[in-house]
């Protein structure tokens, strides 16, 4: 079961100074990275969960703030993702369906955004459009 809940104003300076730490969106300002915090929900995921399911609509991504993920296509991994790193902005960003499953391999904390809040954000903050895409990148 997932645990969901928006952050209060202290932890979210938690958050904000982690995601600086990670190097999510670099070139992003301190009021950037408040923003996108401020916009997300914290979420913790147990070991074994499936976030992201392979053939279903792209509505979430997340960026991992602790714990790993694996990849799958076809039942093969091809891809473990740890801190720092973005989940599920691919498909969002190409309005297509998932093309993988993500599957939670440790306890997980993630920043979960819904996918208008990641096409505002995509629109708004230049440091997130750039991580965006270089993620989607990476990911293809």
């Amino acid at each position: 079961m997932t645990s969901t809940s928006s952050a209060p104003r202290g932890d979210d300076e938690v958050a904000v100074a982690l995601l600086a730490d990670l190097g999510t969106f670099p070139g992003a300002t301190r009021a950037d990275l408040a923003a996108i915090v401020a916009a997300g929900y914290v979420v913790s995921v147990p070991q074994g969960w499936s976030l992201i399911w392979d053939r279903t609509p792209a509505d979430k991504a997340y960026v991992i703030l602790d714990g790993t993920v694996e990849v799958r296509r076809d039942d093969e991994v091809v891809a473990t993702l740890t801190a720092g790193q973005v989940i599920g902005e691919v498909a969002i960003l190409r309005r297509q369906l998932r093309s993988a499953t993500v599957t939670a391999t440790t306890q997980l904390t993630v920043l979960h955004f819904g996918r208008e809040t990641v096409e505002r954000l995509y629109a708004e903050v230049p440091a997130v459009r750039d991580a965006l895409v270089a993620s989607a990148e990476a990911h293809s």
